[in-house]
């Protein structure tokens, strides 16, 4: 491909610049009237590296009543992404190379971008014996068991200890299911209004701290999936300070909504659950000093039926990788919580570094940071449609992504 983009707002080390590239063979080059090639006027537009999303759910194998390959990949390049990380709640669980195949061979036939699996931590997910690490690790992300924490510490160590020997990660989902007790949303204020069961906090933090502990002893590259609360961030800050090789992430919700802003409406369901103000500020905080490292959407999509019956009933999982970027954009760059570099870092630069050193090639994607419009969940590509950001005001339109060189998604 032989592309020309003039007059951007260009992202570098440095900030934006006003520039014009050209890209040439999955080659970024300065750009010149003599080079062959089809040009764009992206005057007022910027130009990012490529979203990088740690943690998605594209639901095939198995349910693809909720989600296909494609479906998710088409709504991921038409938000900016580049590259997914897909999580391993799937029929069959990947936890064998055989099992792993028959995703991967999904993902050559149909994605849009540059997907790579994580391999389950457990046999099934069922938290008694450790997957076939060996066999899966040359064609996985990493490990993990997300939707269901590992409640055996001394199989999370040996878990670690594998994942050590084979320079990969182990991304953890971190929940003590004996302090579940039926919750669906956070045990704070609104669920003692409502009477709506609640999940506590230390369901969360609990196993973090467990988890903290075990990755200093073992060595292993750690990675805590979709933190919500104050006393994760504190814990990840001290461990971070004391030298364990640990990231983490959040996700969109958790940074702008809190508990007393939700509705009795599957479409607030998730887990973790949105959290009080106080754990969103704090969340906020780890943000500013680099202690969260980066922004992943939980994309997690359901059908129509599954999200239909409020709170108390309806699966857990919003879908996000059509809102992510425009709802953070308004609520945080625009309200100058963060600036828009610090955005980029989150949801670009710290994901690609930790999940995809090796990846190399041309992957950006441009926006059109005026565009004002209505979240409206009947225009997504995903076939998911439940999100708590449902009708909210936003400015931020991708208009053209790049994946590898070649032009995936284009409106310009």
């Amino acid at each position: 491909m032989r592309l020309g983009l003039k007059n951007a707002f260009l992202y570098t080390e440095k900030g934006f610049v006003k520039s014009s590239i050209s890209i040439i063979d999955n080659k970024i080059l300065p750009f010149s009237d003599s080079l062959d090639c089809e040009v764009y006027d992206c005057d007022g537009l910027y130009i990012f590296p490529g979203f990088v999303d740690v943690h998605v759910h594209l639901r095939e194998p198995g349910f693809s009543y909720k989600e296909t390959i494609e479906s998710g990949t088409k709504a991921a390049v038409q938000s900016g992404y580049t590259a997914l990380c897909t999580m391993p709640n799937l029929n069959p669980v990947p936890d064998c190379f055989d099992n792993l195949k028959i995703q991967l061979d999904m993902i050559k036939q149909q994605a849009m971008c540059t997907v790579v699996p994580f391999g389950s931590i457990t046999v099934s997910q069922g938290g008694q014996k450790l997957s076939a690490f060996d066999e899966m690790s040359t064609y996985v992300s990493g490990f993990s068991d997300d939707g269901k924490g590992v409640q055996d510490p001394q199989l999370m160590r040996e878990a670690m200890l594998k994942a050590k020997s084979l320079s990969k990660i182990i991304s953890a989902h971190c929940e003590d299911n004996s302090l579940l007790n039926g919750g669906v949303i956070h045990k704070g204020e609104f669920s003692e209004k409502s009477g709506i069961p609640g999940i506590c906090s230390e369901s969360e933090f609990g196993p973090i701290a467990r988890d903290l502990a075990l990755a200093k002893e073992t060595g292993v590259a750690y990675h805590v999936c979709h933190i919500s609360t104050k006393e994760s961030v504190e814990l990840i800050r001290q461990a971070k300070n004391d030298g364990v090789d640990v990231t983490c992430e959040t996700a969109p919700h958790y940074l702008v909504l809190n508990d007393m802003m939700l509705e009795d409406d599957g479409r607030f369901k998730m887990n973790p659950p949105i959290r009080s103000e106080e754990d969103r500020q704090a969340l906020l905080s780890g943000i500013a000093d680099g202690t969260i490292d980066m922004i992943a959407t939980d994309h997690a999509p359901h059908s129509a039926d599954e999200k239909s019956k409020g709170l108390l009933n309806s699966m857990m999982g919003v879908v996000g990788l059509e809102t992510a970027f425009p709802v953070l954009y308004t609520e945080l760059v625009k309200n100058n919580v963060i600036t828009l570099e610090k955005l980029i870092e989150l949801m670009s630069i710290n994901p690609a570094k930790r999940f995809f050193e090796d990846q190399s090639g041309v992957n950006l994607c441009i926006y059109d940071l005026d565009e004002k419009y209505t979240i409206d969940p009947h225009s997504f590509a995903t076939m998911g449609r439940s999100t708590p950001f449902e009708a909210r005001e936003v400015y931020g339109k991708c208009k053209m992504t790049v994946c590898n060189g070649q032009i995936v998604y284009n409106t310009l």
